[in-house]
């Protein structure tokens, strides 16, 4: 029996299955129509240049410097010899130019110390531009 007359308390229910059902059907429908890029490689602008050769490349001056410490400057052979001996050679091949480069040619096996030889004769003759030739690996 029911004795209370009136009002009867009745809580609305919310059915969250078919809202989830729902939800589920759009993330699959959206997981299969998105696309996914893949960048295999860079696509990259390089900047182009306009400039021309230089019309007096600067002189080089040939160090070569063997396994045994010798040394030869510009295929004069100088044997084994002092930083003043090397650095008078140097001079002297030289010559007049301004800004000769230095290119030391050094036996890999070679002394630290004699390509250390050689780069402090070049300071001391006021050369300044020195760089190292090297060989690709086979």
């Amino acid at each position: 029996m029911n004795f209370r007359r009136g009002r009867r308390e009745d809580y609305p229910e919310i059915n969250l299955i078919p809202f989830i059902d729902i939800l589920l059907v759009i993330v699959i429908f959206l997981s299969v129509t998105t696309t996914y890029a893949r960048f295999a490689e860079l696509k990259i602008n390089l900047p182009t240049s306009s400039a021309e050769q230089t019309p007096n490349p600067p002189r080089q001056i040939e160090v070569a410097v063997a396994e045994s410490g010798r040394y030869q400057i510009d295929n004069a052979a100088i044997g084994e010899a002092t930083v003043d001996q090397i650095a008078a050679a140097l001079k002297q091949a030289a010559g007049d130019q301004n800004e000769p480069v230095v290119v030391i040619n050094a036996d890999a096996r070679a002394a630290h110390q004699s390509v250390v030889n050689v780069m402090e004769a070049a300071r001391r003759v006021g050369l300044s531009r020195i760089t190292f030739a090297t060989q690709t690996a086979p």
